[in-house]
């Protein structure tokens, strides 16, 4: 989620610098579109908001791709429990036969480097599983986030606005007119077209 919100606040700083130009240095031509996004029924701003965190999290896509996530970490546990296990159970088998002296010290050693190779081999193992984990999130995230990027920018005439913010918790965007709010129509209508291409 880290990375999410550093991708939100650099979009979002973007916005404030893109809204910025517009408004004060877009001069005449900015007057003009103004003044047929008024005439078209959209706030004279030509600015409006969708809560990206809401958005994110009720979107259908998200949520498929977060059931994939979640099974494919349940198999990472799974197998890194089973390498663990099979671990604890050579270095008791280890103990055992070294507490009762039915192994020879330099068989005892061998065993031991052994034990200790599977260690780190475990650990690995779980180093490699955990970062495949993050950067298959980071992909997910970064693929919902395209999506409706995506989405807004190729129905931009249906929404009618010169700029669409991301509100989140913590974001730039800190006080925003619910009138801006068009988090709902922007969900329903990504659903449905995800729906539609699934």
């Amino acid at each position: 989620m880290k990375k999410l919100s550093i991708v939100l606040y650099v979009v979002l700083f973007l916005a404030v610098i893109g809204l910025y130009f517009l408004h004060f240095i877009g001069g005449n031509k900015n007057k003009k579109s103004e003044t047929s996004v008024i005439a078209s029924g959209a706030p004279a701003s030509g600015i409006a908001y969708v809560n990206i965190d809401s958005v994110i999290l009720k979107f259908d896509m998200f949520l498929d791709r977060r059931v994939d996530l979640v099974a494919k970490q349940k198999s990472a546990e799974a197998e890194l429990n089973s390498k663990g296990g099979q671990y604890e159970k050579a270095a008791k088998d280890y103990q055992d036969k070294v507490n009762k002296g039915l192994v020879t010290r330099a068989t005892a050693a061998q065993i031991e480097q052994s034990l200790m190779q599977q260690q780190q081999e475990l650990v690995n193992l779980r180093d490699k599983l955990q970062s495949n984990l993050v950067e298959e999130e980071q992909v997910m995230n970064r693929q919902v986030l395209e999506y409706i990027t995506k989405f807004l920018e190729e129905n931009r005439s249906d929404y009618n606005y010169q700029i669409i913010l991301g509100k989140s918790f913590g974001s730039v965007v800190l006080y925003s007119d619910n009138s801006l709010d068009i988090t709902q129509r922007v969900l329903d209508a990504i659903n449905k077209k995800y729906h539609s291409e699934k």
